[in-house]
């Protein structure tokens, strides 16, 4: 166990805001997150961090970067509220949250199931893949799957991703796959690419538009610049903006927000989203 303080964060919120797909809720408000290559119970008491694993090794530069801790955010909400003066409430509501750095491939694989998904069908689907070819880990005695890699997934067939829930999406996955095994796309090419050149690679696979292209982006590249637009942010851009256009939408926050578009719009999805559940 260790022991990170003197953080900003909310975790409830960061993990639990559809972000990700895997993690459990445990009966002591904790929270364990199946991770690229370990499985971590994290627990917040007040400014302070909580970890276990089953790999205690690096843990809390794993925790630090998967949580995106070490970012400056208060600098970068400073810089929003300059570009808008409405954001301010929204940013103090949203106060603690935190972009997540997910695993690339994961990342991919897990939009792609999004597409015209529930969050528990898409859930199921990714534990499904991760049982079937991911390796098995022991945490307080439980049986976790990681998610596999390229290497132990390689040889899935259609058939086989049907079978774990995939839906429609199993080719899309299964052509993904082999692109990456024939070197017809290169995930970590995406690196060395600005953000409009790294959507067109994208969207080059099947089962990838612009909405899963984007949430790929922003959660597996860090790419604040990036963002998608679900009914939460058209229901703010409305009531706020009266702009209901998709286009216009996108035109209006690239343009007013710039770098931290991205950002601004997950506060918007997150503050809109809990409002509504209040009221």
């Amino acid at each position: 166990m260790i022991e990170i303080k003197n953080i900003d964060i909310n975790l409830k919120d960061t993990i639990t805001c559809g972000q990700i797909f895997r993690f459990t809720i445990e009966d002591d408000n904790s929270y364990t997150v199946i991770m690229e290559d370990r499985v971590v119970n994290l627990k917040q008491d007040n400014n302070k961090l909580v970890v276990k694993s089953n790999n205690e090794e690096n843990l809390e530069k794993i925790v630090r970067q998967y949580l995106d801790l070490d970012r400056d955010y208060d600098k970068l909400n400073k810089e929003i509220i300059k570009l808008d003066s409405n954001m301010e409430s929204i940013i103090k509501a949203c106060s603690g949250f935190k972009i997540i750095n997910q695993p690339k491939f994961e990342t991919i694989i897990s939009y792609i199931l999004s597409q015209n998904n529930r969050v528990p069908q898409i859930s199921k689907a990714l534990d499904n893949i991760s049982q079937k070819y991911g390796k098995k880990v022991i945490y307080e005695d439980k049986e976790y799957y990681l998610f596999p890699n390229l290497d132990e997934i390689k040889n899935c067939t259609i058939e086989e991703l049907r079978s774990l829930k995939t839906g429609f999406r199993d080719k899309y996955i299964y052509e993904f796959i082999n692109k990456l095994i024939n070197k017809e796309f290169i995930i970590d090419d995406i690196d060395f690419m600005n953000s409009i050149d790294a959507m067109n690679y994208l969207l080059q696979n099947k089962g990838i538009g612009e909405k899963v292209a984007s949430c790929i982006l922003l959660f597996g590249y860090s790419r604040l610049d990036v963002f998608p637009i679900d009914t939460w942010v058209k229901k703010y851009m409305k009531e706020t903006y009266n702009i209901t256009n998709i286009k216009d939408i996108k035109d209006f926050t690239y343009n007013k927000y710039k770098e931290y578009s991205g950002l601004v719009i997950q506060y918007m999805f997150h503050y809109k989203r809990n409002k509504e559940k209040v009221d």
